[in-house]
């Protein structure tokens, strides 16, 4: 058996199994190999599977090889709830479009940008487009975006979208395309609200689900405890102990975000804020510092990084604490991946450590307490 026969054997094109290999894709992940065949039947479907299990793949690659040359109309479009998210997902359809060596047109649609550029290029007829919600009902109400010749529209991080003030946008897009449109659902995890948004939309959809995998052998849990008024400070002294690779931080708000960065950018701790810059050049400037590895911490929101692929992320650090363990496992799940190791650290204070046993006994995990002293980390209480 070939390298490509896996691919090849769910019916994939053989163009898209070389533009995977020319990316070192030789096996399907477990999602795609449940997925693809049902999707190529045009199935509605709800594909649920963790972080970083290829979802996006498992969607695109049956899409796309789905889409008419000949009919120069968009035949595809794929919601996301950010920016970033909506960026990733375009980058990934438009190499594998340029590596099958297809002229598909593929069309990013996001929110400030120039729309007078955009619509210039929706001219183009593009097969694919990718965008968020408020971009794409403001195009579709303009008439600008024609759904007439749409096969599939697909909603990105599902429970997100379909559980927030986005869910009129997308049943807005749900009703403007053609009665024989593919409706497809993607999420690590559907909330009950969610999945009661998708049966009202699409009441025969498939639930294409892969179980959770075992706990990340590879992912260390961790604790510090201190008060509020201490946790940048902390933060600080973490990271000149860690020294880590690219360290991601997570917070709730705006203004923390920005107070957090302003205190590491004095004490010359390279770091980008993505939560905390309003404007689209900000963040993809924020995106393209911490890929580069120019700067080393990224601060970030649920919201800011859901579903983005960050290669390289040794650390996670909570800096204010998830109360929900699924968000939790949504911010984990950001290191340790593809066989690395990885640490989750959370910083705790007395009040909040009540949420360690109900991660515990959800996710199956053991957090273990932690301790700086001396510039280190470590598991003796000083």
């Amino acid at each position: 058996m070939t390298a490509e026969a896996p691919f090849a054997a769910l019916r994939l094109p053989a163009a898209l199994v070389a533009a995977l290999a020319k990316r070192g894709i030789v096996t399907p992940t477990p999602i795609q190999q449940v997925a693809l065949p049902r999707l190529f039947d045009r199935a509605d479907a709800v594909l649920t599977a963790e972080t970083g299990t290829g979802k996006t793949l498992a969607y695109l690659l049956p899409l796309l090889a789905a889409v008419d040359h000949q009919v120069a109309a968009t035949q595809v479009v794929v919601v996301a709830p950010t920016h970033e998210l909506a960026i990733q997902i375009q980058r990934v359809a438009m190499q594998l479009v340029q590596d099958a060596g297809w002229s598909l047109r593929t069309l990013l649609l996001v929110g400030g940008t120039s729309l007078d550029r955009q619509l210039d290029k929706l001219k183009a007829k593009p097969h694919v487009v990718v965008g968020t919600p408020g971009r794409l009902i403001d195009l579709l109400r303009l008439r600008k975006l024609k759904l007439e010749r749409l096969r599939a529209l697909v909603v990105d991080e599902a429970d997100l979208l379909l559980g927030s003030e986005a869910r009129p946008a997308i049943e807005a897009l749900v009703r403007a395309a053609p009665a024989g449109r593919q409706l497809l659902f993607a999420s690590a995890t559907m909330r009950p609200d969610a999945r009661a948004a998708v049966a009202a939309l699409a009441p025969a959809a498939l639930d294409l689900a892969v179980a959770a995998a075992p706990v990340n052998a590879d992912l260390v849990h961790l604790w510090l405890g201190c008060e509020r008024r201490d946790k940048p400070d902390l933060l600080r002294r973490l990271w000149h102990a860690l020294q880590p690779e690219r360290t991601l931080v997570f917070v709730h708000q705006d203004e923390r975000a920005e107070e957090i960065a302003a205190k590491l950018e004095y004490h010359q701790v390279p770091v980008a804020d993505l939560h905390g810059a309003f404007r689209k050049e900000e963040r993809k400037e924020a995106m393209e510092e911490f890929r580069a590895g120019r700067a080393r911490v990224l601060i970030a929101s649920d919201l800011a990084a859901r579903g983005l692929d960050l290669p390289g992320v040794s650390h996670v650090i909570n800096l204010d604490v998830p109360t929900d363990p699924q968000a939790y496992l949504h911010r984990t799940g950001r290191t340790a991946r593809a066989g690395r190791k990885g640490s989750a650290i959370t910083l705790m204070t007395p009040q909040e450590e009540r949420v360690i046993a109900r991660y515990e006994e959800a996710l199956k995990i053991r957090l273990r307490r932690v301790w700086l002293r001396e510039g280190r980390v470590v598991e003796e209480a000083p």
